[in-house]
């Protein structure tokens, strides 16, 4: 068997069959990370709602400029919990990444039901600092999982398709928006985020450890934190954090603002709030779809062209489309602004399939012992650069009273990332590692 699978009669390549377990342990990784994003996202979808009610709770007068200031903030705090996620690389590494990834979504899955019950801005800001480090685990675990347990001829495709699964949970808290939301209220919505605990409990039940980790976990000398930035390693570490926080700022930035930014928009066009609200529900499914094709069409070109090139043109992507949404069609005259931004909305959501090449990429960077630690580390430590420009980005939605301009500067993020890209070592054709 070769990278690309074995050779089957008359020359046509045939791919390697997956087990029930392969089978299993994917679905379960994929659900897992499916509503992750999810409950990230019935954040962005209830903060205006949410802070409306809790504002004045906490001595705040709920203005939009308070609203997108503080909303800011909140979300600064869940990227610090998620920075803290690194956490569980080490934890994966020494107990396995089945118990890790499931102990990751229930982390998640109750303090986001959690934050139903909030009374202030504080409370709701606790419990989002908790769910962000169990909902900034999955990733790692789940996508070091599906590389270690995948056939080789199957591992990459399935990184792609893996990364769909959080895509897939925009479309969730749509739709849970244009129903639960938009009848019974933010609170129900974060409730609706509970539902990830029977996943966790099904993957301890049900879900078998990789093959790799039982073979190799046991031969480690030196903690994992420490062996990713030996000689051999610092210079990938480094690199691909860096390339991580260029596609957090990035990507997050927008992501978070577009319900806020349609909703303006479609009040603006002279609709009424529910509408103004279901017209958010909907432009998040136009960037779903963007990002899912996105994520599937990544492994494809990152086997054909590598890692390298194929990143740049999704960072390519990233850098001209959030700067056509938020600081050209956001400001286009009320009746052609929401169209125009909608439609940019999808293009902006393919670039966000980058994320897929960080699921394919970093598994191959690292050998068994330390890939855990380093996936974590990796896509964790870029949060808490995340939540500083989030900080900076509330005082500047306020400062200048508008909210496209100050999220189309954070394309430039892009523009260094691209600077960054030839500094990662390629590794198409390669085997992942021992």
């Amino acid at each position: 068997m070769n990278d690309f699978g074995t050779a089957a009669p008359g020359g046509a390549r045939a791919r390697t069959s997956l087990n029930r377990q392969q089978i299993a342990g994917f679905w379960g990784a994929w659900f897992g990370w499916m509503l992750d994003g999810m409950d990230s996202v019935i954040y962005a979808l209830v903060l205006a709602p949410a802070l409306t009610e809790l504002l004045p709770h906490s001595g705040i007068k709920p203005t939009p400029a308070n609203i997108g200031e503080i909303g800011s903030i909140l979300f600064a705090v869940f990227l610090v919990g998620w920075g803290f996620s690194f956490l569980w690389g080490p934890i994966a590494d020494r107990f396995g990444r089945r118990n890790a990834l499931a102990a990751t979504i229930m982390l998640y899955a109750v303090f986001t039901g959690a934050a139903a019950l909030s009374q202030n801005i504080w409370e709701l800001g606790l419990f989002r600092l908790i769910a962000g480090i169990g909902i900034g685990g999955e990733w790692a675990m789940a996508g070091t999982y599906v590389a270690e347990a995948w056939p080789e001829d199957r591992r990459k495709m399935g990184a792609g398709l893996l990364q769909t699964g959080y895509y897939f949970g925009f479309f969730a808290a749509a739709a849970l928006n244009f129903t639960v939301g938009a009848s019974l209220g933010w609170r129900a919505m974060f409730l609706c985020g509970m539902v990830p605990v029977i996943i966790s409990i099904l993957i301890l039940l049900g879900v078998k450890e990789t093959g790799k980790w039982e073979r190799h976990h046991a031969g480690r000398d030196t903690h994992p934190l420490v062996a990713i930035f030996a000689p051999a390693y610092r210079r990938q570490t480094i690199v691909m954090s860096v390339l991580l926080t260029v596609a957090i700022i990035g990507l997050w930035a927008g992501a978070v603002y577009e319900p806020s930014a349609i909703i303006i928009l479609a009040k603006a066009a002279g609709m009424p709030i529910k509408a103004a609200i279901h017209m958010a529900s909907f432009g998040t499914g136009i960037l779903s779809i963007g990002t899912i094709l996105g994520c599937i069409a990544l492994p494809i070109m990152a086997e054909r062209w590598g890692r390298r090139p194929t990143l740049s043109i999704y960072f390519a992507v990233m850098f001209i489309t959030i700067i056509l949404a938020f600081g050209w069609a956001f400001y286009l005259p009320a009746g052609h602004a929401l169209p125009a931004f909608l439609t940019v909305l999808f293009f902006l959501g393919f670039g966000g399939g980058n994320f897929a090449m960080f699921s394919l990429w970093l598994p191959e960077l690292y050998p068994t012992e330390i890939r855990a630690t380093a996936f974590a580390f990796c896509t964790s430590i870029g949060r808490f650069a995340g939540a500083v420009v989030n900080f900076i980005l509330a005082g500047a939605v306020k400062g200048m009273g508008t909210l496209g301009t100050p999220v189309a500067i954070t394309a430039v993020a892009f523009a260094i990332g691209l600077l960054i890209v030839p500094f990662g070592r390629e590794t198409r054709g390669q085997t992942l590692p021992d």
